[in-house]
């Protein structure tokens, strides 16, 4: 669609500015790294995922939102075979897709040879905004390549496409931000998406809490099967946060990127 690609980086730049400038106001816990590498590392895996997209492009004919314009083009998908109201459309595409990458995400976690891509996220010592676009490029690469398989199934419209990824974008850097929220507040919101606190748990050393609350958007997921956990048994100001690397080796940008295909 026509300016799609500016108006998604535009919102993505400016809830990235908000969500950084909220954490240094009100951050939740102490940095038990320098940001200035951790950030420089992080940057530097999210520009090579764009890189690695824009390589998916060639060799494909189109990525999620091409994929959408197609399918609807040649009738493709479960919805382009209903007449359900646009709207009901809509909402009915988004809930799919985020039910997908909810189930996608406890699969990274379940398949040894996903896991060993994902733990690049989890391998980062601190939780803040640049964490939530922490992810090895062969793993969004794979994730691209589900979620156009999974386009042409639904049939969604592209503005649903859009929309879900805005909405995704937006809610996981906001539930990986290092921001503290009142307690009231964070028990409202978590009722329908996930939290920062309720996702920092998933970020926990220990595997029976990283192996809870999938959730990047939507929170009725792990309440609905059994996959939640409120808070972790350590409380959120002295639980350890990443996985066994606890020193400077996960704010290197190399041996992040070398994680996946090393022994341990």
């Amino acid at each position: 669609m026509e300016n799609e690609a500016i108006i998604r980086l535009s919102i993505f730049i400016g809830l990235f500015a908000l969500l950084a400038t909220l954490e240094a106001i009100a951050p939740r816990r102490e940095r038990r790294q320098p940001r200035s590498r951790r950030w420089v590392t992080n940057w530097g895996i999210t520009l090579l995922n764009t890189l690695a997209l824009r390589a998916l492009a060639i060799a494909l004919p189109f990525l999620a939102v091409g994929a959408a314009i197609d399918a609807q083009a040649q009738g493709w998908g479960l919805l382009n075979a209903l007449t359900w109201p646009a709207w009901i459309e809509v909402v009915a595409a988004i809930l799919v897709l985020d039910f997908a990458i909810w189930l996608q995400h406890l699969i990274t976690h379940k398949v040894p040879l996903l896991w060993r891509l994902h733990r690049v996220h989890h391998a980062d010592r601190d939780m803040d905004v640049t964490t939530a676009i922490r992810f090895h490029p062969v793993e969004i690469a794979l994730s691209m390549l589900l979620k156009i398989g999974l386009v042409y199934l639904l049939g969604p419209a592209a503005i649903a496409v859009i929309l879900f990824e805005i909405m995704l974008n937006g809610t996981a850097m906001f539930n990986h931000a290092n921001l503290r929220l009142p307690l009231w507040l964070d028990a409202v919101v978590r009722r329908v998406l996930v939290t920062p606190d309720m996702h920092r748990v998933h970020h926990s050393v220990h595997r029976e809490e990283h192996d809870s609350n999938y959730g990047f958007a939507l929170s009725i997921w792990d309440q609905m099967f059994g996959t939640y956990i409120p808070q972790p048994k350590a409380g959120h100001d002295d639980m350890l946060v990443g996985l066994e690397w606890q020193d400077d080796r996960p704010s290197r940008f190399g041996w992040s990127i070398a994680l996946p295909f090393t022994k341990k």
